[in-house]
């Protein structure tokens, strides 16, 4: 028995990990994609055109930014669409609109005409049928300190530039944001309480919960399909 089935997490599953920038999103999607045999949707950073203009300058570029990444996600969705599931996600689309985008405007760093024309596509886009909402999201949460020490590990130097106070209200809104989501089901995990790159069978507990967590949701699915 594999371990999709050991765990009764349907093959045609979507499971999105969320969290703030440096959490491990990347290492955790890989690792639950190899452990169910699932496809793999991971951010496009390194090709992003804007990314480096954005973190010197982000009045200037965080509306192309944001456009860039919008665009490039609901491709990703499209995709899965097409596909029937069975997606491990890096990131999910309703951190693009709830955090980022949001943060920009109130910042002033994305004017109120730039906002709107981003927030109505967006709205456009999850109307359509070739949005499927996950199964589940998984969200990575951790203290600052160990978030801020996960950035300059990875060492790019962008994100090891980038003053601390943006780091700071970036988390923030992260643990707001989550606490209103309500798109999906949320299966929070600390990252203190697992080692993915030095236990590979510290996986098995999340799948565990993983799996508890979709036949629930599918559970309740059900039944309001009925009523």
């Amino acid at each position: 028995m594999n371990l999709r089935e050991k765990y009764s997490i349907p093959n045609d599953s979507i499971i999105t990990i969320a969290g703030t920038v440096g959490v491990g999103k990347s290492t955790m999607t890989k690792a639950l994609a190899n452990a169910l045999n699932f496809k793999t949707s991971f951010e496009k950073v390194d090709t992003n055109p804007y990314l480096e203009n954005f973190y010197s300058d982000f009045e200037r570029w965080s509306f192309h930014l944001q456009i860039y990444f919008l665009a490039e996600r609901f491709k990703e969705q499209k995709k899965i669409f097409e596909y029937g599931g069975g997606f491990i996600q890096d990131r999910s689309i309703y951190e693009d609109t709830g955090i980022f985008a949001k943060m920009h405007y109130e910042n002033g760093t994305m004017s109120k005409i730039d906002y709107e024309t981003y927030t109505n596509l967006f709205e456009a886009m999850v109307m359509t049928p070739y949005f499927p909402h996950p199964d589940l999201l998984i969200y990575l949460e951790g203290t600052l300190d160990e978030i801020l020490e996960r950035i300059q590990l990875r060492g790019r130097e962008m994100e090891k530039s980038t003053p601390i106070a943006y780091w700071k209200e970036m988390y923030t809104r992260y643990e707001n944001w989550i606490n209103n989501f309500n798109a999906c089901p949320i299966l929070r995990i600390n990252i203190s309480d697992y080692d993915l790159m030095k236990k590979e069978d510290s996986i098995e507990p999340i799948l565990e919960k993983v799996g508890h967590f979709i036949q629930q949701s599918r559970r309740w699915k059900s039944r309001e399909l009925v009523k």
